[in-house]
């Protein structure tokens, strides 16, 4: 593989050397014709630029003659407008007002750029993305396209086969915040319990949001407590909607697996595809109505046969699950006079999906053989609902920007289980289930408030504000058959998934209150500071108060130093707090009946269990920008996270144990395990490093991207109770350790070549995944040693209103290193890792607008 990117970066340079250029000078004004001293000059699609001189006067640059240069400037209205072969270019801006200011994640000064934060963001195109890849879903698009984000596809992990963990920089889904047009997002009411990633989190189901809706997607590479409040240890990622209007996108896309290690001969599984629809309305001056509806299905596939022995097969279906996906959002502004608009947003999404359990083999003392003969493979179901609606006022009222809006947001998990029995009812038992499930809703409203202050410094930024959020969590059970034990000489329930019974049912709720403020000052032209504070009381755990303090000096006009430092927090969810379940779970294959039990059981209280506390942390970053020459680009972000007291779920406890075993008899478990601030603390460093190129080369234009980032966690040691002392290796155990340590990979790289010419354009991508080490059941380490994955992409425009793309991902059909089935978490040769274990995809894309 090295020739391989020797060549490839000596192509890089040779491309280089023959990179023709133009140079184009000019000046910005506002609209009186005074010089805006500062103002940034970009070229589009490159991290090309300049800024103004004492007396407004840029001169840059560009890649070729027809570049688009936008220019930006605090305060003001952004300008976009190409050369069209001219060498100058004046500007003049106009104040910004209410209806078209821009916030970017990181920042709450109106207007300012995600090139000038003092925290790194990245600032992601979907249009682009979802043009030059093959994936269809928010959490896959990401993967692949910002090396710090990590989500992983699951199976065999119950409830996580049908909503996939995603994080930043390896830690906790639940330490990610995730807003839509910068409003709070409501989590999954799933708390992973199973897999090899996020377990013991909730997160934000990014996948319940169509990406045909989302215009683009910031990402804050930060720790943002301070400044958004819980949940922001790790980042905030930002999804903002689409505001187009007059014309009609329309999107078809479908592609499928090269099959392997199949039972059958089949060539192709895991059929997806996507239609989507997207248009958007005119309301009045500067106001709109952009709604998109999205249809996603996605089928099974399956990686069962990996071993010669049956012995060694712990599941004869394992792969991906099977999804219907429907959704419908929108995205609205009415302007009311000059200074005040409404809005609203928000949407709907519901999903259908099944997922197989491990097998019940013929043998198997859970089968009943009159129904089953050659044994059975349950089908866990889900029915998902998911909607939310934010709305609002915003205006300007003395000078000041007031923002006030509510958010509500609701998501259900509704479980069945199919092709099953209730091995203790007998023969004539049914073998299709209603288990129950569960459901979280949430509300926030939100008051926000800001003002410019141009002549202080030069710029200050006033912030404050104030949110109060509520939050309902509860669980229903399922029908009386999926939880029963009707025969104690047989396990009861319904096998795969044994439904939630009355004792289970949980109707909590807690309310919170926050006010935050936050200063951005440009303190000099080349001097940039922030700083912010937040205070929040929780009713279930107390208060808390973090603060943030952001720096970035620009050294020169191409070399510029950022860097924060922050504390943090994050409220455990009321799912950690509350779940409650008895399940089956699989050790060496064998099935184990284990009761998880919540913060406030006999079990928990009787172990001296102390309630959930919030985590907290201390977040760290420095890092460069830096733009040697035209086109080029170079960012270098290090970070910094500790996080104490982080919440985890235990390892069980067995009623064999010779010091607890007694107690959990007398409370009739067999085995039990729960929610603890376990972890005394997790440390986690890590390089983010992002280069990039862009030049014309012959009759088009390249350009080239490397980013990669390298992450190293350490965990701290276990905190007890003294009823456990001495059974650290239980209560969180070389297994669990190694789940979280491989929450994401140590390095992923993505090298990226993407070169256009007229109508046609090509994409060839390389990532390459870092090792992971795993312990299996045995309690030695499975590795998946490094792998590069091959994506390509071809696109050819045949009318400015019709594209078509054809390309595939993992093209070389790659798989990661196999381990034994019998022995691993999800029953099959492979556990959960970044890129997957379905091998290549080929798809197909076709795109009409109207």
């Amino acid at each position: 593989m090295k020739p391989l990117y020797s060549t490839l970066l000596l192509l890089f340079f040779s491309c280089y050397c023959y990179a023709q250029s133009v140079k184009v000078t000019g000046k910005v004004s506002d609209e009186k014709g005074e010089p805006l001293i500062g103002a940034s000059v970009l070229e589009k699609g490159t991290n090309n630029g300049t800024v103004t001189d004492g007396n407004g006067m840029y001169s840059l640059t560009v890649g070729y003659s027809n570049a688009t240069l936008v220019v930006t400037y605090v305060g003001y209205n952004k300008i976009e407008r190409d050369m069209n072969g001219g060498a100058n270019l004046d500007f003049a801006l106009s104040d910004a007002t209410v209806l078209s200011q821009v916030t970017v994640v990181g920042s709450r000064n109106l207007n300012r750029s995600s090139t000038d934060t003092p925290a790194p963001v990245d600032v992601i195109d979907i249009r682009e993305v979802t043009t030059k890849q093959g994936q269809l879903d928010v959490n896959q698009l990401l993967q692949f396209a910002a090396p710090s984000f990590n989500s992983n596809r699951q199976t065999g992990s119950d409830g996580a086969d049908h909503v996939d963990p995603a994080s930043l920089r390896g830690l906790g889904p639940d330490q990610t915040l995730v807003l839509i047009n910068g409003k709070r997002r409501h989590q999954s009411s799933l708390v992973n319990l199973f897999g090899s990633r996020g377990r013991g989190n909730t997160g934000t189901d990014l996948n319940a949001i169509p990406a045909a809706a989302i215009e683009r997607i910031e990402i804050l590479r930060d720790g943002a407590a301070a400044q958004y409040g819980s949940d922001a240890i790790a980042g905030v990622i930002n999804i903002v909607l689409k505001e187009s209007t007059d014309q009609l996108l329309v999107n078809a896309n479908a592609g499928v697996f090269k099959a392997k290690y199949r039972f059958d001969d089949k060539s192709f599984d895991g059929l997806n595809y996507n239609v989507n629809l997207n248009y958007g309305w005119k309301i009045a001056k500067k106001g709109f109505l952009n709604v998109t509806a999205d249809y996603n299905s996605r089928n099974h596939t399956n990686r069962a046969n990996t071993v010669d022995s049956l012995s060694d097969l712990a599941r004869r279906q394992y792969g991906d699950p099977e999804i219907r996906n429907a959704a419908v959002y929108y995205n609205a502004k009415i302007p009311i006079g000059n200074n005040f608009q409404v809005y609203s947003f928000g949407g709907f999404n519901e999903r259908h999906g099944d997922a197989y359990a491990w097998t019940r083999f013929a043998d198997d003392d859970r089968n009943i053989p009159s129904i089953y003969p050659n044994g059975f493979d349950p089908l866990i179901t889900s029915k998902i609902k998911d909607r939310s609606v934010a709305a609002g006022i915003r205006g300007v009222w003395k000078s000041w920007d007031v923002d006030l809006s509510n958010t509500y947001g609701f998501n259900k998990f509704h479980f069945g289980v199919e092709n099953s029995l209730n091995t203790s009812f007998g023969e004539l038992s049914q073998t299709k289930f209603d288990a129950g499930g569960f459901q979280l809703g949430q509300n926030v409203t939100n008051l926000n408030v800001s003002r410019y202050y141009k002549t202080v410094m030069q710029g200050l930024n006033v912030a404050f504000g104030g949110e109060f959020r509520t939050e309902r969590y509860k669980i229903f059970a399922g029908e009386r058959a999926s939880y029963y034990n009707y025969n104690s000489e047989f396990p009861g329930g319904s096998q795969g998934f044994p439904g939630y019974s009355p004792a289970d049912v949980t109707n909590r709720s807690r309310s919170n209150v926050g006010a935050y403020v936050d200063l951005e000052a440009d303190v000099t032209k080349q001097f940039l500071i922030d700083l912010a504070g937040r205070f929040e009381h929780y009713s279930d755990f107390g208060s808390t108060v973090n603060g943030k303090l952001g720096m970035r000096y620009k050294i020169t006009d191409a070399l510029a130093l950022r860097g924060s430092v922050s504390t943090g927090f994050r409220a455990p969810s009321l799912a950690q707090k509350y779940f409650n379940s008895t399940f089956t779970n699989f050790v060496n294959g064998q099935p184990v009946e284990v009761l998880l039990a919540n913060n406030n059981s006999a079990v928990t209280r009787a172990l001296g269990i102390p309630q959930l506390k919030q985590e907290t942390s201390r977040n760290a970053s420095l890092g460069i920008t830096f733009t040697p020459t035209s086109g080029i680009s170079v960012t270098v972000d290090g970070y910094y996270v500790k996080v104490k007291d982080r919440v985890v779920l235990t390892g069980q406890f067995s009623d064999d144990d010779e010091d607890i075993g007694a107690l959990l008899k007398e409370l009739r478990v067999g085995k039990a395990q729960f929610f603890t601030n376990a972890l005394e603390y997790t440390t986690t460093k890590g390089l983010d490093v992002i280069i990039a190129h862009n030049m014309p080369l012959s009759v088009g234009r390249l350009s080239t991207t490397l980013a990669a980032n390298f992450n190293w966690m350490e965990l701290g040691p276990v905190n007890t109770v003294p009823k456990l002392a001495g059974k650290e290796d239980i209560y969180f155990d070389e297994r669990e350790r190694r789940f979280v340590l491989a929450s994401a990979p140590p390095s992923k790289i993505n090298l990226t070549f993407d070169y256009s010419v007229s109508k046609f354009s090509a994409m060839l991508r390389f990532i390459r995944f870092g090792e992971i080490k795993l312990a299996n059941w045995d309690y030695m380490l499975d590795t998946y040693s490094p792998k590069i994955q091959t994506d390509l992409t071809l696109n050819y425009k045949f009318t400015k209103n019709v594209s078509l793309s054809i390309g595939g991902s993992n093209i070389l059909n790659v798989y990661p290193d196999m381990s034994l089935p019998a022995l691993t978490e999800s029953g099959g040769a492979w556990d959960p890792v970044q890129m997957g274990n379905n091998g290549a995809f080929f798809f197909t894309r076709l795109g009409l607008r109207f």
